[in-house]
């Protein structure tokens, strides 16, 4: 098959899209495949610095990402249907919505409820959306994908989504446009499944600044309320202590967030501030995520699955913007009033 170069859009499914011929002293284009249409959509491939990444159309999905041939995130194949969320963005809400229900403005709504097990709304709209492929180079991607008012989310978000290679790994940054009328509710996330290296997740010491956890009940994960990390064994993670066979499906907040000049803290809100996640394999390898302020929280997940093959084979890091049940609590809830935007994005880093 041959490789077509950067295209302005990705055609319907089945035919083949038109070849444009880039500028002079452009970068080079990266791999687009788009017909025949694997099953998890269009595919782009980029590679640079050692890294590469796979990423596919449905669901704007990270497929893979390695380094040096080492793999950073849990993979799947291009032909295969995508297991859960791993590596798709999830908007306009993370996690759940408990019963799928909520109100704004004084309207109830009901969202579909696609967590059956536990009865709520999980990882928001656009998971399963075929996203359209609209810039392809040689490191770099961008996709975009429009949601449409519907009766559990009657607003339409214009979505957009940049991948972008660098020295330091991968870059994803996700924009949110309210492009019709009325105040919308709104809140992302990724869930990459991180892998160090060797072993599975209880081999691999793991790293988060946060001081204070989300408690939600044991059977439907309804949040209860925030606790000091102290108060649950195993949950203080600012040790880097290895996971073991420890449960974890909880969001964490009050990141130590450390700012240019290396304070931490709130620091100067004018300065950029990163918090960092860090997981190490034995060899001493391993894989870092790193965001900014505009997610304040993150859901840690063993990713426990009665699959041999899938059971903690990754631990799933999600920097959110807003924790689960944000649509009801409203903390940390974004609000895009029409032509407002929102943009948050995260790094991924071998080390």
């Amino acid at each position: 098959m041959s490789e077509p170069t950067p295209v302005a859009s990705v055609p319907p499914p089945g035919t083949t899209p038109p070849v444009v011929e880039p500028a002079p002293g452009a970068p080079p284009t990266a791999r687009l495949v788009t017909s025949p249409v694997p099953v998890s959509g269009a595919q782009v491939v980029l590679e640079r610095a050692g890294y590469r990444a796979e990423i596919a159309g449905v669901g704007a999905t990270l497929r893979t990402l390695t380094f040096e041939g080492r793999d950073l995130v849990v993979p799947f194949a291009a032909d295969e249907v995508r297991p859960g969320f791993r590596g798709a963005l999830l908007a306009p809400w993370p996690n759940r919505v408990t019963d799928g229900r909520y109100e704004r403005d004084g309207v109830e709504h009901q969202l579909p409820l696609n967590e059956v097990e536990r009865g709520h709304a999980l990882h928001g709209l656009v998971h399963w959306a075929d996203w359209t492929i609209e810039q392809a180079q040689a490191a770099r991607a961008s996709a975009s994908f429009v949601l449409v008012p519907s009766d559990g989310y009657p607003w339409r978000l214009a979505l957009s989504v940049v991948y972008e290679l660098g020295e330091a790994g991968l870059t994803t940054t996700v924009t949110a446009r309210n492009a019709g009328t009325g105040v919308a509710p709104y809140g992302t996330a990724p869930p990459p499944y991180l892998v160090a290296g060797e072993g599975r997740v209880d081999d691999w010491p793991f790293t988060l600044p946060a001081a204070s956890y989300l408690e939600v009940t044991d059977d439907r994960l309804v949040p209860v309320g925030t606790r000091p990390v102290g108060d649950r064994d195993g949950f203080d993670f600012r040790d880097g202590h290895p996971i073991d066979d420890l449960f974890v499906d909880h969001a964490f907040t009050d990141l130590a967030f450390v700012t240019a000049d290396g304070v931490d803290g709130p620091g100067d809100p004018g300065q950029e501030a990163r918090v960092t996640a860090t997981v190490t394999a034995r060899d001493g390898h391993g894989v870092t995520m790193s965001w900014g302020r505009e997610l304040p929280w993150v859901q840690v997940h063993t990713a426990d699955r009665p699959e041999p093959e899938n059971d903690r084979v990754g631990l799933a890091v999600e920097p959110m913007t807003c924790p689960p049940d944000a649509f009801n609590s409203g903390d940390d809830l974004v609000l895009l009033a029409p032509g407002e935007a929102h943009t948050a994005s995260w790094t991924i880093t071998a080390f």
